[in-house]
């Protein structure tokens, strides 16, 4: 099958920015590290919001390495997020960031969001990256908590992203779809399952972006130059979702 090239980062005449972002749970880079760094160059984002970044000795060190290898730069989270990570291109200007740690369930692992304001010109984003609860009660919680952090940055537009470990049908991603654009509904492009990597059956990662913001393709990368099965296999457990996004210039 061909796939329709995903438009490539740009800024447009009237100030907005064409930016790609990826998605993608690196499980603590327990398999192949190297495969994930080609995997993130191949896709050639602006940013990546990670899932299960390592967060334990030298978390900082090994986070550094995968930026570098993956020719981008840190941007935030990490341990101090509880395992989200983002990454970003040197096209970023930062205004901020912040790691936030969720609410701790007793016998459940912590959550946390990592979170920056950035612009690409003109155009002002915010960003979440998360990785949610495998109970479900909880994890519809932190869908809660996750828009209310949304609003909190205080931005016109803004993308969360990550692991929702729940597929589309479930309560806490319909409670995520009620309010945002969900990437692969609005604007299919590439693969659509993203667990997993070897097995790909079901849709639990997901790029979820602003109303205003235009999303012009949205799934899992297929077809790119250097961009390899056996990488995406080797690399973790779970597929990368890959975006390609309009956010229109900020107002003055």
């Amino acid at each position: 099958m061909v796939i329709s090239p995903l438009p490539n980062s740009r800024t447009e005449p009237d100030g907005s920015a064409v930016i790609r972002v990826l998605a993608y749970n690196i499980r603590s880079l327990r398999d192949d590290e190297d495969a994930v760094a080609r995997v993130i160059r191949a896709c050639r984002p602006d940013l990546v919001l990670v899932q299960e970044a390592p967060r334990f000795f030298r978390w900082r060190k090994h986070a550094a390495r995968l930026a570098a290898k993956s020719e981008l730069v840190v941007l935030s989270g990490g341990a101090t997020a509880a395992g989200p990570l983002l990454l970003c291109s040197l096209r970023a200007t930062v205004e901020r960031t912040e790691d936030v740690l969720l609410p701790l369930t007793p016998g459940l692992h912590r959550r946390g969001f990592a979170t920056a304001v950035v612009r690409f010109g003109a155009a002002r984003l915010g960003l979440i990256s998360c990785h949610l609860s495998l109970r479900a009660d909880e994890r519809y919680a932190q869908a809660g908590m996750l828009l209310d952090r949304l609003a909190a940055l205080d931005v016109p537009h803004a993308v969360a992203a990550g692991d929702i470990n729940e597929r589309p049908g479930g309560r806490a991603f319909r409670r995520l779809a009620a309010e945002l654009q969900d990437g692969w509904a609005v604007r299919p492009w590439g693969g659509e399952n993203t667990s997993t990597s070897g097995d790909p059956h079901q849709r639990i990662d997901a790029i979820f972006a602003t109303p205003g913001i235009e999303v012009l393709g949205c799934g899992v990368p297929r077809g790119l130059p250097g961009l390899t099965d056996a990488d995406l296999r080797a690399a973790t457990d779970h597929l990368p979702v890959l975006a390609a996004l309009r956010v229109p210039a900020a107002q003055v």
